[in-house]
C-alpha cells in the first residue's frame, strides 16, 4: 500500500529558493528543510538569507539578485556543482509597485518585469539545464491572485501584468519540460503580512477592504503558502504540472 505520507518527504534532494530571506520564500526554506531537503536560500539580503540557514539547519546561503544573469548563473552554477544536482527550484523572489498607471516611470515598470518574470526565466533556464539531463525535478512559482483578477482596490499594473504572465509562464514550461519528467506548477497567495505589503495595510481602511473581499475573513499565513509549495513540489503532486493553485481563502472564488 503507498506511504502517503511518505509522498510528502524530500529526503536527499536539493531545493534553490529565491527571496527566501523573509515572508514567503523564509517560511519555504522552513518547510522544504523539514521535509528533508538540503534548501540553498538566496536573496538580495545575503545577512537575512544566513540567518535563514542558521535557523533551519544544514543548507547553503548565497546572495542572488535574480535580475542579473551573472549572478544567477554562478548561484545555480555553484549549488549544482557543489551538490551534483539541483532536484527542486521555488522562484519566490518579487517586486510591486503600487503607483498610478499614468504616473510610472518605464524604468519602475521594467524593474518589476525583471524581478518577476525575467528573474523567474532565468533561474528556470539555469536550473532546468540540470533538471532535464536528470530527467526530474520540480519548479513551483510565486504567482498571485493579482495574476488572476484585476484588482480594483489600488492601482499596480506592473505587478499585475508580472504575475499574470507568470500564470501562462507556468502553463509554457510545464507543457516544454512534461515529457522531460519535470513538473511546473505555481501558487496565487492572497494577501499575507509580510515586508511586501507592510506599507499597503497602513493605508487607512485598506485591510478592512481586503478583508471584506476574502470569504474565509483573514489573510493568509507565509506557512500556509509554503505547505501549498511543499505539496506541488512533492511526489504528492507527481501528477499534477501547469496548474495554479490559489492559495486565497476564497478570494478568485467570489
Amino acid at each position: 500500500m503507498t506511504s502517503y505520507m511518505r509522498l510528502l518527504r524530500l529526503d536527499g534532494r536539493v531545493a534553490l529558493v529565491t527571496g527566501a530571506g523573509h515572508g514567503i520564500g523564509r517560511a519555504t526554506a522552513h518547510a522544504l528543510a523539514q521535509a528533508g531537503a538540503h534548501v540553498a536560500v538566496t536573496d538580495i539580503d545575503e545577512i537575512a538569507a544566513r540567518r535563514v540557514v542558521e535557523e533551519i539547519g544544514p543548507g547553503d546561503s548565497h546572495r542572488l539578485d535574480v535580475a542579473d544573469e551573472a549572478e544567477v548563473k554562478a548561484v545555480v552554477a555553484a549549488v549544482a556543482g557543489k551538490h551534483n544536482r539541483i532536484d527542486i527550484l521555488i522562484n519566490n523572489a518579487g517586486l510591486g509597485a503600487r503607483i498610478p498607471t499614468v504616473e510610472m516611470s518605464a524604468e519602475r515598470w521594467r524593474q518589476v518585469l525583471e524581478v518577476n518574470v525575467e528573474g523567474s526565466f532565468l533561474c528556470a533556464r539555469e536550473v532546468g539545464r540540470h533538471m532535464l539531463a536528470s530527467r526530474r525535478g520540480a519548479v513551483v512559482n510565486l504567482a498571485s491572485i493579482m495574476g488572476l483578477v484585476g484588482g480594483g482596490h489600488y492601482p499596480n499594473l506592473a505587478y499585475h501584468a508580472a504575475k499574470g504572465a507568470i500564470v501562462n509562464f507556468t502553463r509554457g514550461l510545464a507543457c516544454e519540460w512534461a515529457p522531460h519528467g519535470v513538473r511546473v506548477n505555481a501558487v496565487a497567495p492572497t494577501f499575507a503580512r509580510t515586508r511586501l505589503t507592510e506599507a499597503l495595510l497602513e493605508d487607512k481602511g485598506m485591510e478592512q477592504r481586503l478583508l471584506r473581499d476574502t470569504p474565509m475573513g483573514r489573510f493568509v499565513e507565509p506557512e500556509e503558502v509554503a505547505a501549498a509549495v511543499l505539496f506541488l513540489a512533492s511526489d504528492a503532486a507527481s501528477m499534477i504540472t501547469g496548474v495554479t493553485l490559489p492559495v486565497d481563502g476564497g478570494w478568485t472564488a467570489r
